[in-house]
């Protein structure tokens, strides 16, 4: 991963802090610091923290991180092949906004929904493991083909609920890979993407795995009270829509809580934060042994499936 971060450039962050209002001992305890950390970093006595807690600066403060460095971030992989305008290229693509203006291709050899769902399952590991220019070096392909599978349900209804399953999938990571780095805009447009092909799904779990991604976004653009009403919402409609004895909906009705409560406590609600809490700490403990590529802080595991079909249900982070 390429990322040139220097002291000089994160120092950019006092001037921001100052027009926002915020002193430094309020910013220090909004990213859970302290003041003398913050006050190092503004002022060079200390190296540039790390790109997920500078990404959080960038959400508190409500600035593109680029706009926090002074500087384009690119996220590359070893080979400077791919990085964030690639993924922006794949998101924007005019063939994405209509699929009757457009047309299909005729001659397209469509892909199928397992092979790709391995391939997604990579990606999520490789973001687990921090690896952040890889996933975003694999993402414009992934949601290429992802398009691609979206139209294959569509022409043929062939594995249709998987093909959008995995689309789902698919867009789950860039939304929540790009929030992370700071990309607040095309993340919220990878969120709704993934909640539109969780829709067309028919799963109950894998649209409410996607609102997580609603809520990565929403925090990333500092919509705070949007984000706890959306973490809300999904957590009441999957409580409806599923039994007191799945694991699997249990364990991800908890992450929901969690995303949730990390929206009210941004929002300064502790009282509502703690609710949130306490409505997650029972079902985030009824987690089934964690299958490849799942963590139970992070994810959440599929259904046991009646028939083969790739995995679609665990969406890390």
């Amino acid at each position: 991963m390429v990322l040139e971060i220097t002291s000089a450039s994160v120092s950019a962050s006092r001037s921001i802090r100052k027009r926002r209002g915020y002193t430094q001992e309020v910013l220090a305890g909004l990213v859970g610091r302290s003041t003398d950390w913050l006050a190092k970093i503004e002022t060079g006595r200390r190296k540039p923290p790390r790109i997920d807690m500078l990404a959080e600066l960038s959400r508190i403060l409500r600035v593109p991180l680029g706009d926090l460095l002074g500087q384009f971030i690119l996220m590359e992989d070893e080979r400077h092949q791919d990085d964030v305008p690639s993924v922006r290229d794949a998101l924007m693509s005019p063939r994405r906004l209509s699929r009757l203006l457009f047309g299909p291709d005729a001659e397209a050899q469509l892909p199928t929904p397992a092979p790709v769902a391995v391939r997604v399952e990579q990606a999520w590991n490789d973001y687990q493991g921090g690896r952040l220019g890889s996933v975003i070096s694999a993402l414009p392909a992934l949601l290429q083909t992802a398009q691609e599978l979206e139209e294959r349900a569509a022409r043929r209804g062939e594995e249709g609920s998987d093909c959008w399953a995995v689309s789902a999938r698919t867009h789950h990571l860039a939304a929540t890979t790009l929030a992370k780095i700071g990309e607040s805009d095309i993340s919220w447009l990878a969120a709704e993407r993934a909640m539109r092909a969780a829709d067309e799904s028919d799963d109950p779990l894998v649209l409410a795995s996607a609102a997580r991604s609603g809520t990565h976004a929403l925090l990333a653009n500092g919509r705070y009270d949007d984000a706890l009403e959306l973490g809300n919402t999904a957590a009441a409609w999957l409580s409806s829509q599923v039994t007191q004895h799945d694991p699997a909906a249990l364990s991800l009705l908890g992450m929901i809580h969690l995303r949730a409560a990390v929206a009210a406590a941004r929002h300064q609600d502790r009282s509502t934060a703690t609710a949130l809490l306490n409505r997650a700490a029972p079902t985030t403990s009824v987690s089934p042994p964690a299958p490849h590529g799942w963590s139970s802080s992070t994810s959440t595991p599929p259904r046991p499936p009646t028939t083969p079909r790739p995995p679609h249900g665990p969406c890390p982070a």
